[in-house]
């Protein structure tokens, strides 16, 4: 039942933000903003939890997942009624920013809960359950937000995304009985210098593998709607598509403990990197809504793998007692990319156009899968 409410409480704040993500990018073309505008609005998201993902991590480990969950839900709220109170494009740089910082003290001290609510076999199963229920919130994320911003505008959706995003932190607040004591207690074992972390060969190629991964899903949430919006789609249809992506990585994670086993988890990582970043290359060449709900799916097939079993890697090969400092400082890796990416890409699309925003993430990706797809070769799966 634990594993359960967790994934429960995860898809709602997980809604929050996601949600809030196509919201913003939206209202900020409706605001007047430029390509390199909305290239820094996607980095604030990150530039938080760059800076506080170890220490999130290391919280977790301290003094238990239950307070920086509460903080963390909402402070996420909090973020959202940012532009409700003041709805100028400035405030939604101050919105994303309260977001990503509480995000991250939410989003590592769930991992770390998840991970501790089972061992072995069981833990993958948990995994790819919380992995779901990230599927399902991607999906339900935009789409509510497509449909309520087409009936209702902008700042009412800003409204419902903030009293969806307090419900984790309020249950938490009035319930956690079911959080396992060994959260707390597992935290004292050892410590250690974070050139430990760094010199662990499976723990580096988790992060790496996690922040192109991290990389593709963002900038697709992002540009997706800017795309859409300048091929004339409406907010619902836009919200449809990117759901599309969603649906399809609930799909594939129904089979992810098989192909785990089948193929090994280095060699499904590598072929998500390699689908995802032909989807990406193909998808600015169409215009047609069912065509790129298609892709989307696509995409969502080769990704929605990816992220679950950087996960579980990060978990397995974590030194005893700093497990959510490794998945701390795996945050840290994906928020490095998430803020130095979209600057770039802000840049190259406010001087080219979105075009070379899709196929220079294409690049990226296909390059990382093609150096994954070297050193997946030279291990059997287990």
């Amino acid at each position: 039942m634990a594993i359960y409410i967790t994934v429960l409480l995860a898809l709602l704040n997980q809604i929050a933000l996601k949600g809030s993500k196509m919201l913003i990018a939206l209202y900020a073309i409706e605001l007047g903003a430029s390509p390199f505008s909305l290239g820094l609005l996607i980095a604030t998201y990150a530039c938080f939890p760059l800076l506080l993902a170890v220490y999130a991590g290391r919280a977790s480990d301290r003094v238990g997942v239950r307070r920086p969950m509460v903080l963390g839900s909402i402070g996420t709220a909090l973020g959202l009624l940012v532009p409700v109170a003041v709805p100028t494009l400035p405030a939604l740089y101050a919105s994303a920013a309260l977001i990503g910082l509480s995000n991250v003290f939410f989003h590592v001290s769930a991992h770390n809960l998840v991970g501790s609510l089972g061992g072995g076999h069981e833990r993958t199963r948990n995994f790819a359950t919380f992995s779901l229920g990230a599927a399902v919130s991607g999906f339900v994320g935009p789409v509510v937000v497509g449909f309520v911003i087409d009936g209702s505008g902008y700042l009412q959706t800003y409204k419902l995304l903030a009293c969806i995003g307090a419900v984790p932190g309020i249950v938490l607040f009035c319930f956690a009985g079911f959080i396992p004591v060994v959260v707390r207690t597992e935290s004292g074992q050892r410590a250690g210098s974070m050139r430990e972390l760094l010199g662990n060969r499976a723990l580096g190629r988790a992060f790496v593998a996690s922040g192109l991964i991290i990389t593709g899903i963002e900038l697709f949430n992002f540009y997706v709607p800017i795309y859409g919006r300048s091929i004339g789609l409406s907010a619902s249809v836009i919200g449809i598509v990117l759901g599309m992506q969603a649906a399809a990585a609930f799909v594939v994670r129904l089979w992810m403990p098989w192909l785990s086993r089948r193929f090994g988890e280095e060699r499904v990582l590598t072929s998500s990197l390699l689908v995802a970043g032909l989807t990406y290359f193909l998808f600015p060449s169409f215009q047609d809504p069912v065509v790129l709900a298609g892709l989307s799916f696509v995409l969502g097939l080769g990704l929605g793998c990816g992220q679950p079993l950087s996960i579980i890697l990060t978990y397995n090969n974590s030194p005893a007692g700093r497990i959510g400092e490794s998945l701390g400082f795996r945050l840290t890796v994906n928020k490095f990319t998430q803020m130095t990416i979209p600057i770039a890409f802000g840049s190259l699309g406010a001087a080219f156009g979105i075009y070379p925003v899709f196929w220079g993430t294409a690049c990226l990706l296909i390059v990382g899968g093609s150096i994954s797809a070297g050193s997946a070769s030279l291990r059997p799966p287990e």
